[in-house]
């Protein structure tokens, strides 16, 4: 009897795809045999918080991947909307995603509405939150400091590549008029 495939999703904005993010692939993957990365809120960009855009933050999740080494074959990148309501927002997920098994995230209502659908949820223990997040690579984008360190090189070269330190910093600009 051939042994049936374990897929779990990880759900993110990805906002940009930071070291903290291929720690958490690295854990994911011993897990399950396939791993559906969900990139959330897909339809924001050019905002402080989401800077990217969805094909922007599939190509530096791909880019990262590669880096690592990874095998692309165990992973699926898909973007997803945020839903008008709350309530209709997994099976919007169910539609556009190959069925899966275990769904990670550690944002509360991703959490909740899975449970609600009776999907089983695993938190993702946090690698040194206080430095790799999203959140921190962009302060320091803001701030001048060392925001390189944060992110796979592939994913520094590419946001250089497209401008986006300029970006975030015009954003930052327009957010304060």
């Amino acid at each position: 009897m051939e042994k049936q495939m374990r897929r779990g999703l990880f759900v993110g904005r990805f906002q940009p795809f930071h070291i903290g993010h291929i720690k958490i692939v690295k854990k994911l993957l011993k897990s399950v045999d396939e791993l559906i990365i969900i990139v959330g809120s897909s339809q924001l960009s050019h905002e402080l918080e989401n800077p990217f855009t969805a094909g922007e933050r599939i190509t530096m999740i791909k880019a990262a991947l590669d880096e690592e080494g990874f095998d692309q074959k165990k992973f699926l990148i898909i973007p997803v909307p945020d839903a008008k309501a709350h309530a209709i927002w997994v099976n919007e997920v169910c539609v556009l995603t190959p069925r899966f098994d275990v769904v990670y995230s550690n944002d509360p209502l991703t959490c909740r509405l899975f449970k609600e659908a009776n999907f089983r949820v695993e938190n993702i223990p946090f690698l040194h939150r206080e430095i790799y997040s999203a959140t921190e690579v962009r302060k320091r984008i803001l701030n001048d400091d060392n925001w390189e360190e944060l992110l796979p090189k592939s994913v520094a070269i590419y946001i250089k590549s497209i401008d986006g330190v300029s970006r975030i910093k015009e954003l930052a600009l327009s957010n304060k008029v």
